[in-house]
């Protein structure tokens, strides 16, 4: 016989209360989003605000579909992406196993965590001009500005997250006679799950804000360049339409962090 489960009508009247809430909010940050679309483009229409200096909805849409049909628009999105992504992807990787090894030797870290301080505090574009000699003009200059804006955080984070696990499983753990290799492992580790979700969403903003940084200073393509571009030659449609596409794109990469976390979660409990 085939097990089928029942919920009880306050389960069922709970869930459709939470669906109708969730819904509300998408409707209301929907709403909100067309107004505001709405207001800029009437007020720019009726000459309240200066449609030159502020561009406007239309006008943005208009300089996208030339950049899509000048085949310009997919190849600084290409670019922007990897640099980001790479960057990312560096920062996170490079920032967990550092932090691992600060909270494996407490030596370690006693010795290095002034400097880390230090690095986080530094005004990263200070160096641009260094990481440029260091890496020349290319990708590569930009990559590591965006590797070196995320891997203080990522590091910071992580370590916070590793040293909040509860001292008392640890000493439950030894009492055991559990190593320190089996405690990093089967506690620490993974209790620090919700902490890596959350590094994972702040590097996210950490990466595309070294990449656009590094694209200011050095590039000769991507979006960062076409807002410095559109800048300089006084083309301010051309600035919002990369504005916002650079804003679509930061929201698609973190609502992949939030789908994973969303995975992690369910796989877990």
């Amino acid at each position: 016989m085939k097990y089928e489960r029942k919920f009880s009508p306050e389960h069922i009247k709970y869930v459709k209360k939470v669906k109708r809430e969730t819904l509300l909010v998408w409707i209301l940050r929907f709403s909100i989003l067309i107004l505001f679309l709405g207001l800029w483009e009437l007020f720019a229409w009726s000459g309240i605000i200066d449609s030159f200096i502020s561009s406007s909805p239309s006008k943005i849409a208009i300089t996208i579909g030339n950049l899509v049909t000048e085949n310009n628009l997919f190849y600084h999105m290409g670019i922007t992406l990897y640099e980001t992504v790479l960057g990312f992807l560096i920062a996170v990787g490079l920032g967990y196993v550092i932090a691992l090894i600060l909270w494996w030797s407490e030596r370690v870290r006693r010795v290095l965590e002034p400097y880390i301080v230090v690095l986080n505090s530094l005004p990263k574009i200070a160096l641009g001009p260094i990481i440029i000699v260091w890496c020349g003009s290319g990708n590569k200059a930009i990559i590591f500005m965006a590797v070196l804006i995320g891997i203080i955080v990522a590091i910071i984070t992580m370590l916070n997250g590793f040293l909040a696990t509860d001292k008392n499983k640890i000493l439950l753990l030894k009492s055991m006679g559990a190593n320190k290799l089996q405690i990093l492992t089967k506690l620490v580790v993974p209790g620090s799950l919700p902490t890596l979700i959350s590094m994972l969403k702040i590097s996210v903003g950490m990466a595309w804000i070294g990449s656009i940084m590094g694209e200011y200073l050095v590039s000769k393509a991507g979006l960062g360049y076409l807002i410095v571009y559109g800048g300089q030659v006084f083309k301010l449609d051309l600035v919002m339409a990369a504005t916002v596409v650079l804003c679509l794109l930061a929201t698609l990469m973190y609502s992949l962090v939030a789908l994973l976390e969303k995975v992690i979660i369910k796989h877990k409990y």
